[in-house]
């Protein structure tokens, strides 16, 4: 077997869950018609997949968070919040002050992180 550049040897899944062979159908479906609204979290997930995976692939990841999202919506009884295209580019910002502070800090430098004036 080989193993994808960025992959570090690791073996990945390319199983979906068991479950009703109707419902990966019309998740897929329903995925593919999310995807396409501009400016979603959704659409923003695919590109993001895309990119490495492939579409198919990306397309049953989106499918399943759709499946997720679902469940957490009727079990909690909250209606659905997009969390924007921009989620992945917020969430890897602040991951990486975080990780670039810590390793200042590791280094021996002592780091104090002030709001950048607009």
């Amino acid at each position: 077997m080989t193993f994808a550049p960025w992959s570090a040897g690791k073996r990945r899944s390319t199983r979906i869950r068991k479950g009703a062979p109707w419902l990966k159908t019309a998740l897929v479906t329903a995925a593919w018609a999310a995807v396409r609204v501009k400016g979603s979290y959704l659409q923003a997930q695919f590109l993001r997949l895309k990119a490495r995976r492939g579409a198919k692939k990306a397309i049953v990841a989106v499918a399943a968070s759709m499946l997720n999202a679902a469940w957490h919506m009727l079990k909690d009884r909250v209606e659905y919040k997009d969390l924007g295209a921009d989620h992945f580019a917020r969430r890897d910002r602040s991951k990486a002050i975080v990780r670039l502070v810590r390793r200042l800090n590791d280094l021996g430098c002592e780091v104090h992180l002030a709001p950048q004036a607009a």
